[in-house]
């Protein structure tokens, strides 16, 4: 179990998360069980790169749209008939809650009759067994991992295996899917998948799918890795035109679409994280007519994919026209307007942008402007202990890094000029130490006497010499201390009484010796 919540942990971002975390207490204290399910969990073991998160929860997720807006959800869309509800979490991280559910087929191509269920009949009613596993989120069971149908074991086989003998019939979009999986993960369909996907097609099962089905793909296309490989899989298969009519790998602008890729990475290694969703859906459909565009914006089931797509070449062209105004006319103010613009629109400016002043402004934020920033802090600021425990310090890291785009600061003898006055003033003298007690003031005032003692025994330089020719100068005796002088007469006073004591002790002796003879 807590290898699992640790799986998670160490895979997921710190943005999906809080992510997890956000959807989780809000679930619960709605009283609802929540898991994480699907695509979400296939990826955290697979150890593919994690797209989004999927969560199903044991009730309405509806009843959870004021709740998780006042923590900074964004609602991108949802569906009244599926219970679910598309969010977008903060961090840019993608995010789907459904009801847990059963569907029943009656006919293929009729929608299903849903109703609510238990998480094991909802994962019942899945795709593949990759996508048929849940992690518990709840109390008492966090961590646990539920995997009915051994998807985890298909992961390790690296196989594609459909649930049901009938999946593909009862939900033709599955073909399309199987296809974009196996285009996605290079991963064979298992041999009698292969088989029912042959006779699916064979028998021409799309022509039911539904066009929220379609909307459905069209959309996940957008989040693809390499959506370039996933489209010229689908024309192979015959489902590309099934999404739209008009629609080939011919309509896309692969040069374009291939430099946003590589453009997002850099972004990417430098820090920013911007979402590329609506500026590949604008490549991957740039050669289509505007009403095949339209068709397709109606069918996606997230709006707030639609309305990126939709203004992404007016809001680029705002951002041009201001890069090419004074809002931009110095590097530090160009530099100032392109970090706080959307690093999406930055992004897709940065592979259509047409003006060769705004191209190299672009560049110079990515790269040469960069390198200048890498700089700070510099030698002087650490020489004058400007450091980052100064509560200021960010402030002047700043400004000088303006300066020095901006070429106002050119030399060492500018920077410490400008630099100085912002210096912290010198540390204030250690406190003296304090005074001794007891032996230890004793030995320092014993050896304090005996250092003045010496000092005074010492003669001056030149002293007792006298000025005159031929003579010699006596040197006088040295002084010699009272305390000395007073010691030395009581050891000569106890040798006297020690004599006297002898002297008189004799005469008493032989007396004693007289008394004897007689």
């Amino acid at each position: 179990m807590a290898d699992y919540i640790y799986t998670m942990e160490i895979r997921l971002t710190p943005d999906q998360q809080r992510g997890v975390t956000l959807v989780q207490d809000i679930a619960r204290a709605a009283g609802m069980n929540v898991y994480l399910t699907g695509g979400g969990v296939r990826d955290i073991i697979s150890g593919f790169p994690i797209r989004d998160l999927d969560f199903s929860v044991q009730g309405n997720p509806l009843k959870l749209q004021k709740e998780l807006e006042r923590a900074g959800a964004r609602i991108a869309g949802s569906d009244d008939d599926l219970k679910v509800l598309y969010l977008g979490l903060p961090g840019n991280v993608r995010a789907e809650i459904s009801m847990a559910r059963t569907e029943r087929y009656e006919k293929a191509g009729k929608p299903p009759i849903i109703s609510g269920a238990t998480l094991i009949e909802d994962l019942r009613r899945r795709d593949f067994t990759i996508n048929a596993m849940a992690l518990s989120l709840n109390p008492g069971s966090r961590g646990l991992l539920m995997d009915p149908f051994n998807g985890a074991a298909d992961i390790d086989a690296k196989l594609l295996r459909v649930l049901h003998n009938y999946g593909f019939v009862e939900d033709p979009s599955r073909l399309i899917r199987a296809s974009r999986f196996a285009a996605r993960f290079h991963w064979p369909l298992e041999e009698r998948t292969q088989a029912r996907y042959e006779s699916a097609k064979e028998n021409n099962y799309i022509e039911y799918i539904t066009n929220k089905a379609i909307g459905y793909e069209i959309e996940q296309l957008a989040y693809e890795e390499d959506p370039l490989h996933i489209v010229k899989v689908l024309e192979k298969e015959g489902w590309l035109k099934v999404l739209n009519p008009h629609w080939t790998s011919a309509k896309v602008d692969t040069a374009q679409l291939g430099q946003l890729l590589k453009t997002r990475q850099q972004m990417a290694e430098l820090g920013y994280a911007p979402d590329p969703a609506p500026a590949v859906m604008y490549f991957l459909t740039a050669r289509l007519s505007d009403k095949d565009i339209s068709d397709m914006r109606r069918q996606i089931p997230r709006k707030d994919l639609v309305e990126g797509w939709r203004d992404l070449e007016e809001h680029a062209k705002n951002l041009a026209k201001r890069l090419t105004s004074k809002e931009a006319a110095t590097p530090s103010r160009t530099w100032k307007l392109l970090s706080e613009a959307r690093p999406e629109m930055v992004l897709f400016l940065a592979v259509t942008a047409r003006q060769q002043a705004v191209a190299q402004k672009i560049k110079n934020f990515f790269s040469k402007w960069r390198q200048v920033q890498q700089k700070i802090p510099l030698p002087e600021m650490t020489e004058l202990h400007i450091t980052p425990q100064m509560p200021e310090y960010p402030k002047i890291a700043n400004d000088v890094f303006m300066l020095l785009l901006d070429g106002k600061l050119r030399s060492r003898t500018e920077t410490l000029k400008y630099l100085k006055p912002l210096a912290p003033p010198p540390p204030p003298p250690p406190p003296p130490p304090p005074p001794k007690r007891g032996r230890a003031a004793k030995a320092a005032a014993a050896a304090a006497a005996t250092e003045a003692a010496a000092a005074a025994a010492t003669p001056a330089p030149g002293a007792g010499k006298k000025k005159g020719k031929g003579q010699n100068a006596v040197s006088p005796a040295p002084a010699v201390p009272a305390k000395t002088e007073a010691v030395k007469a009581s050891n000569t006073s106890k040798v006297e009484k020690g004599r006297s004591a002898k002297k008189n002790a004799k005469p008493a002796g032989k007396a004693k010796k007289k008394n004897k003879r007689k």
